[in-house]
């Protein structure tokens, strides 16, 4: 039997595994200025903690789930996550923070896993890097985390649009919720068998009518049915991202798919992706941390769809392949363990270092070094040490001088290639 990788999920490497690393570097440093504390979750969950929080009536729950049965736990039905704020609530609630310490302010990160049609930019595995602010009803969290959505994406040299909208809370969505309802019975024959289906289990959904985007224009705006103090919540949102000289447009025909949201909305669609174009998308639950057994403690959070946004790095050319900066090359054996202190030596004054192999001739190593991308090449024989230097090859300059171990770094750091 040949043994392949199951269908949707993939191996990365080379430049496909730099480009994720680049863009949960730059989240992480961010978040880290932004004074977020990181929270790491398990990837085996109850099946019982995605229906609550994410609805029985949500793709997810419905369609998307890896869900078996654990019998070290009793015939407990679990669930690989398929996503990461319904863990972060249950661990924050697990930890009783929502009583003793209700301001949290949190980052997680690491993958997920839904059955879905595999298709560019959608996996069965996929990876996210979330935010989850607990404790602030405030339109000022709201705001802030679109500046920092904003800011990294800006950091990746991405082209990219924000969306955001308003779906409103408890007290008004009924009349929004009913008036989809309504308009989805008027329209049955233009809608497709999911959105039947949606028509009074979750209408809201009903926005996301697959057949024809067109036959959602005439449907109600959630804009339209809020609240008075919704509608100041949201008002406050986009005067904040203004003075923040955030760009963005109001999408009133944005919803999640996710039963918990409230109120503020948001996505971010990056250039260069097709039909798979979200990167990162959020929104205010304030009421799942009681749904979930906690107290009555507001929420606000956002999810980056780290294998889309490195897609997304790639095609905008923000990638380069990584290279060594300086490949050392013992000639012969016995020059092995001093070109390993040579090796320590450039790694200490930080730059990435390459030991090739002493057993091949200098002609291969130094096609190898080309091939890799490598500017530098310091080679090392007998009588190089026995003179207490080392030579120094250019790549691109095609030149060679005997040097010192420190006269070649100093070369190598200060290469206006490097």
């Amino acid at each position: 039997m040949e043994l392949t990788r199951l269908r949707g999920f993939r191996d990365l490497i080379g430049a496909d595994a730099r480009a994720m690393s680049l863009v949960e570097e730059r989240a992480r440093a961010i978040f880290d200025r932004y004074s977020i504390k990181e929270i790491r979750i398990p990837v085996l969950e109850r099946t019982q903690l995605y229906s609550r929080s994410s609805g029985e009536t949500s793709d997810v729950v419905e369609k998307q789930m890896y869900t078996f049965t654990d019998r070290d736990e009793g015939e407990t039905a679990v669930a690989l996550r398929p996503e990461g704020t319904p863990g972060v609530v249950r661990a924050y609630v697990e930890a009783g923070l929502d009583r003793t310490d209700p301001e949290q302010r949190l980052f997680y990160s690491g993958p997920m896993f839904r059955r879905e049609r595999p298709q560019k930019g959608r996996y069965r595995q996929f990876y996210q890097f979330g935010v989850e602010i607990f404790g602030r009803p405030d339109a000022a969290s709201d705001a802030e985390l679109l500046i920092m959505i904003d800011e990294l994406c800006r950091d990746l040299k991405l082209p990219f649009t924000m969306e955001v909208n308003s779906i409103g809370d408890q007290k008004c969505r009924p009349a929004f919720r009913e008036a989809l309802v309504q308009w989805g019975r008027a329209h049955w024959d233009e809608l497709d068998d999911d959105c039947h289906n949606r028509i009074d289990r979750n209408p809201l959904r009903l926005l996301d009518c697959k057949r024809d985007a067109k036959v959602t224009e005439s449907a109600p705006k959630s804009l339209d049915y809020l609240c008075d103090e919704c509608r100041a919540h949201f008002d406050t949102v986009k005067e904040l991202v203004t003075a923040a000289n955030v760009q963005y447009v109001v999408n009133p025909r944005m919803v999640r798919g996710l039963d918990y949201y409230t109120r503020t909305a948001f996505e971010v669609m990056a250039g260069g992706l097709g039909a798979q174009s979200t990167v990162v998308a959020g929104g205010r639950y304030d009421g799942l941390v009681e749904t979930m057994g906690g107290a009555a403690v507001a929420g606000i959070g956002f999810a980056i769809g780290v294998d889309r946004m490195a897609l997304a790095v790639e095609a905008a050319g923000k990638t380069q392949p990584k290279k060594p900066a300086v490949v050392i090359v013992p000639l012969g054996k016995t020059m092995t363990p001093q070109a390993n202190v040579v090796a320590q030596e450039f790694r200490s004054a930080g730059l990435d270092t390459e030991l090739f192999s002493p057993e091949r001739k200098l002609k291969a190593l130094l096609g190898r070094a080309s091939k890799i991308g490598t500017e530098f090449v310091v080679i090392i024989g007998e009588d190089e040490n026995a003179r207490g230097v080392v030579q120094l090859r250019d790549l691109k300059q095609s030149g060679q001088q005997a040097v010192t171990v420190q006269e070649a770094i100093e070369s190598v750091k200060n290469s206006p290639n490097k």
